[in-house]
């Protein structure tokens, strides 16, 4: 586990000695000697022994000086380090349960969807190809964040883990919406923050289930097949209380605000249509006449419906990607952990 530089020899390669330890996450890191790190603290005023927080399970304490070691480890500029700083206290408040994902079975990991000025001064993108490779930002943000979980929490496969196939997003899972082609108000702002402020929303979500649909010209049939989309037998947000993602891409979300839909509307809208029949459901997954008593449902009546999300609330709608018939679903794990959003300084 890193917590401090490394002055290496000569003849020693910097990539391979760092890929033979379990401090990377399998892609080569950037070796943080004294000048690198002293690059990377350049980028926040904060006292570099600073505690930000106690990572779990390990429980290892983590200072300014840490977060700035491995926001270099995971290829960060200095201009990114106030993010990484900021989202990290959001991820470990007692309501996200960070440290019941970090030894979970499932593949969930905090989805970091970050609004503002400051995303996009430096860059963080939120349109074309928004989760997946090519941009920087976006990559090595949450790759900063996902190295402190393993090597401060201990969150290693096989170990402390014990997720069964883990997920793309545990390498990294950051974006920004896209609003310059968003019909609506971001997210931020409709969780009471002003356009200025500078915050953070992180849901535990599985990776993005991608919903193409070419054919609606109207919001009733678009949003049915979003909200079948949202529905899974086997996943966990259909029997527990849990957060699930809609990232619209902004087509999508065009067609429905060309009706006169306002963003609450849409996602008012979604947790209706969102849902199945218990019939549907009986044939398989992770039904149980337990699970349909612990909802309130009888498990004997076939037309009971079950909600993919249990509170609207909880269903968190962003635009985002580029132009393309296409949204992305990102399920949620469970009640033990609930979407969390703040400030962050620059």
């Amino acid at each position: 586990m890193p917590s401090r530089t490394i002055e290496l020899a000569d003849s020693v390669d910097e990539y391979q000695y760092f890929l033979e330890k379990e401090w990377c996450d399998g892609f080569p890191v950037v070796a943080p000697n004294e000048a690198r790190l002293n690059w990377m603290l350049a980028g926040t005023k904060r006292n570099p022994d600073e505690i930000i927080g106690v990572i779990p399970p390990a429980g290892e304490t983590a200072t300014v000086r840490d977060v700035a070691l491995h926001a270099l480890m995971a290829g960060c500029k200095p201009d990114y380090l106030p993010v990484v700083l900021g989202a990290l206290p959001i991820i470990l408040r007692d309501e996200f349960n960070m440290g019941g994902v970090q030894c979970t079975m499932h593949g969930v990991a905090p989805l970091m969807i970050v609004n503002g000025p400051y995303a996009q001064k430096i860059g963080i993108h939120g349109g074309n190809g928004c989760f997946g490779p090519g941009f920087r930002a976006n990559a090595t943000i949450g790759r900063a964040l996902r190295l402190m979980l393993m090597n401060l929490g201990g969150g290693l496969a096989g170990l402390a883990s014990a997720t069964v196939f883990a997920s793309p997003i545990r390498y990294t899972a950051c974006l920004t919406e896209n609003t310059a082609l968003s019909p609506w108000e971001t997210i931020a702002k409709s969780s009471g923050y002003d356009e200025g402020d500078n915050v953070i929303t992180c849901a535990m979500v599985d990776s993005p289930r991608l919903h193409f649909d070419d054919v609606s010209t109207e919001p009733e049939r678009l949003l049915r097949g979003i909200g079948d989309a949202m529905t899974s037998s086997g996943s966990w947000n259909m029997w527990f209380s849990s957060d699930v993602v809609v990232a619209m891409g902004p087509q999508h979300a065009r067609l429905c605000a060309n009706a006169g839909l306002t963003r609450a509307q849409v996602q008012q809208r979604l947790w209706e249509l969102a849902e199945r029949k218990q019939v549907d459901l009986r044939r398989g997954g992770n039904w149980r006449a337990e699970r349909a008593q612990a909802l309130g449902i009888d498990p004997d009546d076939d037309n009971a419906a079950f909600k993919a999300v249990k509170d609207p609330k909880r269903v968190h709608l962003i635009v985002a990607g580029g132009l393309g018939p296409v949204t992305a679903v990102c399920h949620g794990w469970n009640d033990s952990s609930r979407a969390v959003h703040g400030r962050y300084d620059v």
